[in-house]
């Protein structure tokens, strides 16, 4: 039996952990790809993960992790391009503009370039499955967040139209638009009572979701399960995007 081979990019944190975790729970074969060296660190002593450090926006680094994945296990199944920053602050301030082409640079640009590297080693063994992390920043807008909103809504045009070009090669391209879930970049949000109240007053599920939530979600997408599944944007945040946000969903009934 062949063990599938999947690679995924901020794998060291946050989604990215919990799905080399899943994965490697699973049976699979992970290259685990991060700039965090010491998070890669604690994935390293996982049966069946190797890991890159790298970054995303560059080809050296999207190249290298697939190079990795048929060096060590002979093949690729599967891409899950998770890799993403945030931030850029007020349009008007000073550095907005330099921090933006940062953000578009990882969230964009690493899943584009990650897209081209995977595709030759998808199409050697029949076809495969692209997921790329969205946001559901991508699909509405946030106060405060417009450089983060800008590149999630382009990733999802970019699957859209990455979907088209590849469908007919059997590779499927995907992506996921998690809501508020508890990661290291919402850790100081989930921690502040009044914002985590005021967050999860919105979601319909009254809650943050778990990394191992959205996980499951891109094992899903990558499963024969989803073999008729591709170019859409998943929402997997409780219910967020379903509410049209003018009154607020039921509250908990022990609330």
């Amino acid at each position: 039996m062949v063990n599938p081979v999947v690679l995924v990019t901020g794998a060291a944190s946050g989604i990215g952990e919990a799905t080399v975790r899943l994965y490697a729970e699973r049976g699979h074969r992970v290259v685990a790809v991060d700039v965090d060296e010491e998070g890669l660190a604690k994935l390293a002593v996982l049966d069946g993960v190797a890991t890159l450090a790298g970054d995303v926006s560059t080809e050296e680094t999207n190249e290298g992790a697939v190079r990795l994945a048929l060096e060590r296990f002979g093949r690729l199944d599967a891409a899950v391009l998770n890799a993403g920053i945030g931030g850029a602050g007020p349009l008007e301030s000073a550095g907005a503009i330099e921090r933006f082409d940062r953000l578009f640079a990882v969230n964009v640009r690493g899943v584009a370039l990650g897209i081209r590297a995977a595709v030759p080693a998808l199409r050697a063994v029949g076809g495969g499955a692209i997921v790329a992390t969205s946001s559901v920043s991508g699909l509405r807008g946030d106060p405060g967040t417009w450089g983060y909103n800008a590149t999630k809504a382009a990733v999802i045009n970019l699957v859209r139209g990455a979907a088209i070009d590849y469908a007919a090669e059997q590779i499927r391209i995907n992506a996921i638009a998690p809501g508020g879930t508890v990661t290291a970049m919402t850790g100081s949000q989930v921690a502040d009572p009044r914002f985590s109240r005021a967050i999860t007053s919105k979601i319909p599920l009254q809650r943050w979701a778990v990394a191992r939530e959205q996980a499951e979600v891109i094992w899903f997408l990558t499963s024969p399960a989803a073999s008729y599944v591709t170019g859409v944007t998943l929402p997997v945040d409780g219910g967020l995007t379903a509410n049209g946000g003018i009154l607020a969903p039921p509250p908990a009934r022990n609330s």
